[in-house]
């Protein structure tokens, strides 16, 4: 595998945050992605950069929401801290142990914890946003991702390598043929002010006036392959159904159903989950979208139960509850984001100002 992942970090380093010397960068990741750690502390050394390493322990989190007091509950890492506050770059390599690890832990402490790291999160979402400090979010192939998609590792590192172009002599240059295309969709609907998206199971409309349309094309996610803005805050009316299941802190949600009136939710359904929507839904921020999007990539086709390829799927859409994107004009805020996902691709439509731009799972003008 070292040659791909030399591949993967050259991508990471010198493209995706484009490191230049005396930048600060904070890698952070689990031990189980030491090998590729390893190349990008490498690439990053190489660049001119002052790399900095953060490797969590295995059920590192579970331990501190099941055992620590409540100023232990509270704490923030001090280097995670500086990093959001003051680094230049910050690559997070997600490379999990166990993808349920805080099924049983208490939901109420897991909302203080997340609450403890709220500010900070405001710093980095402030901080991103601005380019103040450039970001990455990639994956290394781990056991508990392969389970979690249903296949074995070997096949899902195959999977994700070819959802980031590694296998193409020139990964960077397959990312720029994807910011041209992709260009061309937000081209189009920066210059709409309404969207609505629907298929036979929903119908949900929103204005986009004076809000930014974003070409994710593998800079601050890796791989990415979508399209992304936030919706005005109270614009958002209708229904809309997520076919997709979702997992968000340990916990799975299938089915999901919102209903949204003023850009509010005021009743949700789920066929499994629904209790736990009931907690995130007393999250303040929670009942309104900081996020709409459509996802791209091609060589993403199926579910994996990982957000991070999933909504990239091509054919499909996702909005998330919770925390805006500044640099779309979002305003809203809260201590989550969680990104829901359904399937277009069989009678789904998307419409920019009453015109049909979209049709199971194809844009029509491109």
């Amino acid at each position: 595998m070292n040659p791909i992942l030399k591949k993967y970090a050259h991508l990471l380093v010198n493209y995706c945050v484009s490191l230049k010397p005396q930048e600060r960068v904070l890698i952070k990741s689990t031990t189980l992605a030491e090998p590729l750690v390893r190349e990008v502390y490498r690439a990053a050394i190489n660049a001119g950069a002052f790399p900095e390493i953060q490797l969590d322990i295995r059920e590192q989190q579970r331990i501190i929401i099941d055992c620590a007091n409540d100023e232990q509950l509270q704490q923030v890492s001090p280097l995670y801290k500086q990093a959001m506050e003051s680094f230049d770059a910050y690559i997070y390599i997600r490379a999990p142990y166990n993808l349920r690890a805080l099924a049983s832990s208490d939901v109420e402490r897991q909302r203080i914890r997340k609450q403890a790291h709220s500010e900070i999160m405001k710093t980095y979402f402030k901080r991103t946003a601005t380019l103040e400090m450039k970001r990455t979010l990639c994956q290394y192939p781990t056991i508990a991702n392969a389970q979690e998609a249903g296949m074995s590792l070997e096949e899902y590192e195959h999977f994700v390598f070819n959802a980031c172009n590694l296998f193409h002599n020139d990964p960077i240059e397959q990312w720029l043929k994807v910011r041209e295309y992709q260009q061309d969709i937000v081209d189009l609907l920066n210059k709409r002010d309404t969207v609505r998206y629907r298929n036979p199971h929903f119908d949900i409309t929103f204005s986009t006036e004076g809000r930014t349309w974003i070409n994710s094309d593998g800079q601050t996610n890796m791989p990415s392959g979508e399209v992304y803005t936030s919706p005005v805050e109270n614009s958002v009316n209708g229904t809309v159904h997520f076919s997709l299941p979702a997992i968000h802190g340990g916990v799975e949600v299938e089915d999901v159903t919102l209903w949204v009136k003023e850009g509010e939710i005021h009743k949700w359904e789920a066929k499994k989950g629904k209790k736990y929507l009931d907690k995130v839904f007393q999250i303040p921020g929670a009942r309104r979208f900081g996020e709409a999007a459509i996802g791209t990539n091609k060589n993403i086709q199926r579910q994996t139960n990982n957000i991070l390829f999933d909504e990239k799927m091509g054919g499909t859409i996702h909005m998330a509850i919770g925390q805006s994107y500044l640099q779309t004009g979002g305003k809203n805020q809260s201590s989550i984001h969680w990104d829901l996902i359904t399937d277009m691709t069989n009678g789904g439509e998307i419409y920019a100002d009453d015109e049909l731009i979209y049709n199971n799972g194809n844009f029509l003008f491109l």
